[in-house]
């Protein structure tokens, strides 16, 4: 097993980690607490295409935690971030998507379209108003060459009344239409991961992806080459966990037993 004093910087999951819902998971303040002290640098990466970096900080400060803005990457920014590395600013888009998504794309330089004519690339995250007429336009300009990009491929969204499809089945929709996969931004392909390595400036054998769902988080830090960690505060349970090909580096109950760890290796 790696040694925890090796860790430079932190890359967390949000939902299953830090929070269920609306509730903060215990340890929270006292998780930040310890990497403020021993000034461990970190990166919030989240999937949630939904966000905003402005909304994951406002959370938090009604929990009792303050962060920065650069201190959170979500998967809106991150795929401005990837579109940004093949086209030039002013590249016209296609984009389904809800506010975060259309004001990240827009703050990148981007010139979004209403129609599918002369489009360089489709970005679909989850919209919970999506209709036809968009999947129609994204599906005209898929089939005329553009770069078909998704946010994250995460298939249900937890709703109130159980799981709802998420931009995943939306993904396979289109991709069912058009006979072309998109291309996945967020976990567990490893773009959000590299993205954060590049922000941190720290190595992968010294930076820790904490997670709490082994087919996204800790499969996209292994792709990534990073250290992994998962709590079982979220989705993953110690059953599915024993029944898994993808193995993390460590496992945790909770925030107080890995914060427990960390400081024990300080001593």
């Amino acid at each position: 097993m790696p040694d925890l004093t090796q860790i430079r910087a932190l890359i967390i999951d949000l939902d299953g980690v830090l929070w269920r819902g609306d509730t903060p998971l215990p340890g929270l303040q006292e998780f930040f607490g310890l990497l403020r002290r021993r000034h461990l640098p970190f990166l919030l990466a989240s999937n949630n295409a939904t966000t905003s970096p402005e909304t994951v900080q406002a959370k938090l400060r009604r929990m009792g935690v303050e962060v920065a803005i650069p201190e959170i990457l979500t998967s809106p920014e991150a795929t401005a971030t990837y579109l940004l590395e093949r086209f030039a600013r002013g590249a016209r888009l296609y984009a389904i998507g809800e506010e975060p998504l259309r004001s990240a794309l827009q703050h990148a330089g981007f010139d979004l379209q209403d129609r599918a004519d002369a489009v360089e690339a489709v970005v679909a995250g989850l919209d919970r108003k999506v209709t036809w007429d968009q999947l129609t336009e994204a599906t005209l300009a898929i089939r005329a060459g553009a770069l078909f990009v998704g946010t994250n491929p995460d298939v249900t969204l937890p709703t109130e009344r159980g799981l709802g499809p998420g931009i995943g089945a939306l993904l396979a929709a289109l991709e069912a239409a058009t006979g072309t996969q998109p291309v996945i931004v967020g976990k567990p392909e490893p773009h959000m991961y590299i993205q954060s390595l590049e922000h941190l400036h720290t190595p992968p054998q010294s930076t820790l992806a904490l997670g709490d769902r082994i087919e996204t988080d800790i499969l996209g830090g292994k792709r990534a080459g990073v250290l992994t960690a998962l709590v079982l505060t979220g989705v993953t349970q110690r059953r599915d966990l024993e029944r898994s090909a993808i193995q993390p580096d460590w496992v945790f109950e909770d925030l107080p037993e890995l914060c427990r760890a960390l400081e024990g290796q300080a001593d």
